[in-house]
């Protein structure tokens, strides 16, 4: 048998070769991996950005929901799932390069011919078998090597899919936070504003009662103070709907949140710069754009595996076994039968549909590297994007801060001059509206500059390198 095994094998192995394209990385335009655009603002620094960028808030209960969320979330959960399916397929395409081996047995009674009767031997009798078959497909022209090639690139790709799930998780648990803290930071200031006209309100009534005032005035006041009120249901409703966001990204019912993620009243703040690194760290940590590459790989892979449909495939098999009338026959001297050889098929009949399926391939590699290149162009517009919005807004919010410290101080003047007679309720009663409508404002900016925080982080990719265990571990 190695005689025969031997040459056959050596002869194979100098013929082998691998078809299609080995796969190389796309090459990134070198304007790509600079620095960013926006990154000159003081607001930001070029150290590479930190995997938990949650931490810097220096909030424990977030760092807790951030937790909670790697170890519960359900569509994090899926990605994970979705992985270990892959990595189940490697392990069965890497199977390829193993030989396959059978063991059949079997046992039949009925007669048999005269002339395979032994002396002595009856017609009508059992008959036995058993044997061993072994079968190994040489990869001559790389249909095995590529389509492990292919498998691995596949796993690599739901792994770095995995990754970007965990990027989103973490920036929409911190997002549905903070939109919890910040509608009741905007609740509280609404309902401070409403006791300030509360206040002015019952001055107005005095002086109406006083004979100072008119009922218009008071009336004014009023439909000031009701509408006041009336904007304070839809903050609690968007704080209830923050809440109940967060408790389905933390894997929870709603009823089962911890009173803890809705105990802060205060937006986040973070009051240092943001490291937001360069394009070619940038490249190099967003997982999507690992993803794409894996994809590319595994389509250019695919195109080597269709490519080997063209040559024939050689397959080794061999094959021993025995029959006899009983079982101790088979194993006892009983007539042993064995076979060796290789197993050519070639659908060369077929090569128009082989040729069309490589053409397939091809595109669907075209496709994978459009894909790839839209990948690293969308992630340096979402990074550029949330460095302005970021930048602008805490412009926005230096703006409005110094316009309520203003609206403040003239409220002051008219309500003191009100008391003194020396201003009448219209006077008192527009400004009033306008520090109302200066404090909404600049609530609303703070809870916008915590957003757009995070849309920076998310552009920036990270979050995924850090596991699901608490901070405090």
């Amino acid at each position: 048998m190695k005689k025969l095994l031997l040459p056959l094998a050596s002869s194979l192995a100098l013929a082998a070769c691998t078809v299609g394209p080995d796969y190389a990385r796309p090459q990134t335009p070198a304007a790509a991996g600079g620095a960013f655009i926006g990154a000159g603002n003081p607001a930001f620094t070029l150290a590479e950005p930190e995997p938990g960028w949650w931490r810097l808030y220096q909030d424990p209960v977030l760092d807790q929901l951030i937790a909670d969320a790697f170890a519960r979330n359900t569509d994090l959960r899926v990605a994970t799932a979705n992985l270990a399916r892959a990595r189940a397929l490697l392990r069965e395409t890497r199977a390829g390069r193993l030989p396959q081996v059978g063991v059949s047995a079997g046992a039949t009674y009925g007669r048999v011919p005269e002339t395979q009767v032994a002396p002595g031997g009856q017609r009508e009798d059992w008959q036995f078998d058993a044997g061993l078959n072994v079968a190994y497909e040489v990869d001559l022209f790389g249909r095995v090597t590529r389509s492990i090639e292919a498998g691995r690139a596949d796993a690599a790709a739901e792994e770095a899919a995995r990754d970007a799930v965990k990027t989103i998780v973490a920036a929409e648990t911190a997002r549905a936070y903070a939109d919890a803290a910040a509608a009741a930071q905007r609740l509280e200031v609404a309902e401070h504003s409403l006791q300030l006209i509360e206040r002015t309100r019952q001055v107005t009534i005095r002086r109406f009662e006083a004979g100072r005032g008119t009922g218009l005035d008071v009336a004014r006041v009023t439909s000031l103070s009701e509408q006041q009120r009336a904007s304070l249901s839809p903050l609690r409703a968007e704080r209830d709907g923050a809440l109940f966001r967060l408790a389905t990204l933390t894997g929870r019912a709603p009823a089962a949140l911890s009173p803890a993620a809705g105990a802060r009243r205060t937006v986040l703040r973070l009051d240092r710069p943001i490291p937001v690194g360069d394009g070619w760290q940038l490249l190099a940590r967003r997982p999507d754009i690992r993803e794409a590459d894996r994809r590319l790989a595994a389509a250019t892979a695919r195109i080597g595996v269709a490519t080997a449909d063209l040559y024939p495939r050689v397959t080794l098999g061999g094959g021993v076994g025995a029959t006899g009338p009983s079982l101790g026959n088979l194993f006892t001297g009983g007539p042993l039968r064995w076979l060796l050889g290789p197993l050519i098929s070639w659908s060369f009949t077929d090569q128009e549909a082989v040729r069309a399926r490589i053409r397939a391939a091809e595109a669907s590699s075209d496709a994978a590297l459009a894909r790839f290149d839209g990948t690293v162009l969308t992630a340096l517009q979402e990074t550029e994007t949330a460095l302005s919005a970021y930048r602008h807004e805490l412009d926005r919010r230096t703006a409005l801060t110094a316009a309520r410290d203003a609206a403040a101080r003239a409220a002051e003047l008219e309500r003191l001059r009100l008391r003194e007679g020396r201003s009448d309720s219209l006077a008192v009663l527009d400004a009033e509206r306008t520090l109302a409508a200066a404090e909404a404002a600049l609530a609303e900016s703070d809870a916008r500059v915590v957003t757009v925080q995070i849309d920076l982080f998310r552009a920036l990719g990270g979050g995924w390198q850090v596991d699901g265990q608490p901070e405090a571990a």
